[in-house]
Order: C-alpha cells, then structure tokens, then sequence
C-alpha cells in the first residue's frame, strides 16, 4: 500500500487560480477524508491525484514515485464516482469482471476475484442479475466492486454516497470502512457530508477556497477546531458563534455580550479589550432551572431522544440541546449554564483560534 504526498499543488483553470500551494502526506494503509463546501477544490485535487486533471503547479508522489506525467490507467489507483456508472447490458458478474477481461486475466482467476470481491460486499446473491434489479446500495457495491477487483495501491472514492437515502447512507458507511480495515488500502474520499467525515476517517482534511484550513483526527477536528469556519462546519447540530469583547470579571476571564457576560476559559490567552469569537456547541449547553443566563424560547425540536432548542439572547439566537423530552413551549423563559471549559474562543479579525 502507498503513500500519497502533494507537494506545493496548484490548479489553473485559465487565469483562474483554484488552489495554490497544497502540501500534505497520506500514510500507507490510511482513510482520509477531503472535506469541504462545494467549490473549495476537493473533487479537483481528487481528480489531479488519478489523472483526470492535469497538474498547474507542485508534485503529486504515490509511494515516493512522481505521479504528474504517469497516465491515470498506470497509478494503481481505482475510483469510485458518485454515479454508479454500471453497464446496463452487463450482469453484475461482468460489470465486476470488465476491467479484468479489458487485461486478458485468465477466466479461472476472474472467476475467482469477482466471487472474493462478491463475497466482501454481500452481493454473491446478485452476480447474475443486471443493475435494473438492483437497489441503489446494491448498484453502489458493484461500482466498489469493481474497483476492488483491481487490487490498487489507493482508493478513491468521489462523494459515493450522495444518491443515496439516508438509511442506505449509513449502512454504506459501516460497508466502506469495514471494507477498508479488511483490506487497509490507501483511502482517499471526498465529501461534504461531516457526519461521513467524522464516522469513517482517520484523517480529515478540511478545505475551503481551494485552501487547506486544517488537518487532524476527527476528534482534534471537532474538539480544539482551528478557525471559525472549521468550528461552523463541523457539528451537527452548528456551533453557536458571538461576538463579544474579553473583560475581567473578579479575577475571572469572561466575553461582554449586551448586558451579560460569559465566563471564558481561565487558560485563555485572550487579553482584555480584545475582540472574541465566542463558540460553544449546543451539546455543551446545560439547560435547566438553575442557570448563569436566561432567553426565550423562540422553537422546540423534539427529535425523540432529544430536545433541540431555539433560544434568544440578548439579540443572539442560541441553539442548545436537552437530552430526553423537554416541556417548553414558544415564548418560556428559560435558565442556561455554559461549563467555560467547553467554550471555544477565536480572535475577532483573523477568526483564528485562541488558546
């Protein structure tokens, strides 16, 4: 299995420029995840890295080897798009097998990596039957199928799970990484869905512009996020962003908010007078009798499990949620508590994080 590095990668488009200066590395028998807004370049450098686009500036090297020149049919890569992309006159046998037919493989040895690969996505079953008989997951098993058979040095994946419900979501998220820790290919996939990005990856990449805005496990992603957008982008449901200004309140450090305050982390390195970013996720809201804080209820979400709240203050409008069933109705007053430990805070200008 390989590894993948970029080095000062750039995208021209024209006298459009893209993307400019990426540079990352992808450990061997890794999952990582490209996440991002549509437009921030994700699909594009996807595409640069099998060969569909053409490189601007920079160097893409799989297993220390330049890739830039390598014709995409000699990377020893295999993708995955988000249309299915199937044969329609074509079983599920020889939708599997085509690439290996393409390359005059022995027909016993077909036989027996598209029954290997069958087996791996539960699709045995089905290698007789053609894609008009098949349901959506079904159709998208083939399609990965098909790439398994070739046994790449990397994965791509292409947003493979947007034409699917959102039950057939889920299950194919458990299948693409049960898939990849059965066989620990090199995994590169791109999505904008960050519920995808935190259950499947080891590593996220997250992009905005063309940029890279940071690089972390899922949990250094969600927990200590670099920047505003960052925060904003994953999480779900959002994170509360406000404006404020730091003070000193009794020894303490807190955000001036209207007539209120919030307590700051004490380990906080932002200075009184200084313009914050207040962040703090709906999860991490305590509501109750007892609070620090009060808002009106503007809207309840009851989810089942939980309780999604809508709450304003002081010309802000809070997202906070309750676990259970919360009897609240539009107009209540209501009391919060905000543990400052859980607070996130980023400068006001550069929206960079501030420990």
């Amino acid at each position: 299995m390989a590894t993948v590095e970029y080095d000062g990668i750039g995208k021209n488009f024209g006298p459009v420029t893209v993307m400019e200066n990426i540079s990352f590395a992808i450990d061997a028998q890794k999952f990582v995840v490209l996440l991002g807004p549509s437009g921030c370049g994700k699909t594009t450098l996807l595409r640069m890295t099998a060969g569909l686009e053409t490189i601007s500036a920079g160097e893409i090297r799989m297993g220390g080897k330049r890739m830039n020149e390598i014709h995409p049919r000699d990377r020893d890569i295999a993708m995955v798009f988000q249309t299915y992309a199937l044969y329609p006159q074509m079983t599920v046998f020889d939708n599997i097998a085509f690439s290996l037919q393409v390359r005059k493989i022995a027909a016993e040895e077909i036989k027996r990596q598209v029954e290997e690969a069958a087996e791996i996505l539960d699709l045995t079953d089905y290698l007789k039957r053609y894609p008009r008989a098949l349901s959506g997951g079904q159709r998208q098993r083939v399609a990965m199928g098909r790439a398994l058979v070739r046994h790449p040095q990397v994965f791509l994946f292409d947003e493979p799970l947007s034409n699917l419900d959102a039950k057939l979501r889920g299950q194919m998220r458990l299948e693409i990484r049960r898939i990849h820790d059965r066989l620990n290919t090199t995994t590169i996939y791109v999505t904008h869905d960050q519920i995808e990005a935190m259950t499947m990856a080891d590593e996220i990449v997250v992009m905005n512009g063309g940029n890279i805005e940071q690089i972390g496990s899922p949990e250094e992603i969600y927990d200590r996020p670099a920047n505003c957008f960052v925060a904003d982008f994953i999480g779900s449901p959002s994170i509360n962003l406000l404006k404020g200004v730091v003070e000193n309140q009794d020894g303490k450090p807190a955000m001036r908010i209207g007539d209120n305050s919030l307590r700051l982390p004490d380990s906080t390195s932002a200075a009184a007078g200084q313009s914050i970013v207040y962040g703090i996720r709906p999860l991490d809201i305590e509501v109750g009798i007892d609070g620090e804080a009060s808002g009106t209820v503007e809207f309840v979400e009851n989810t089942g499990a939980e309780t999604h709240l809508h709450i304003r203050f002081d010309g802000h409008d809070i997202r906070a949620v309750a676990p259970g069933r919360l009897r609240v109705n539009h107009g209540d007053r209501l009391n919060f508590t905000i543990n400052p430990d859980k607070v996130h805070v980023f400068d006001q200008s550069s929206e960079m994080r501030v420990d």
